[in-house]
C-alpha cells in the first residue's frame, strides 16, 4: 500500500508529495524534485508500528 508523505525539497524548499511503500521495509533511493528537477536522496525507515519516517537530503549531503 502506498502512503502519501509530504517533504520539502532540500534544494528549492518547495513542498512536494511522495508515495512511500511501507510494505517493502527500510529504503534508500533517489527521486527528482517535481518542481526544480534536482535529485533528492530519500531515506525511508519503518518503525516498529509500521509507520514510515522519511528524510530528504540533497545529493551532496547524503
Amino acid at each position: 500500500m502506498l502512503t502519501p508523505f509530504d517533504i520539502s525539497c532540500p534544494y528549492c524548499g518547495e513542498p512536494i508529495e511522495i508515495l512511500v511503500d511501507a510494505s517493502v521495509g527500510d529504503q534508500h533511493y533517489i527521486e527528482d524534485c517535481q518542481v526544480c528537477c534536482r535529485p533528492i536522496t530519500l531515506s525511508v525507515r519503518i518503525d516498529a508500528d509500521g509507520e514510515p519516517h522519511v528524510s530528504a537530503t540533497s545529493e551532496n549531503d547524503a
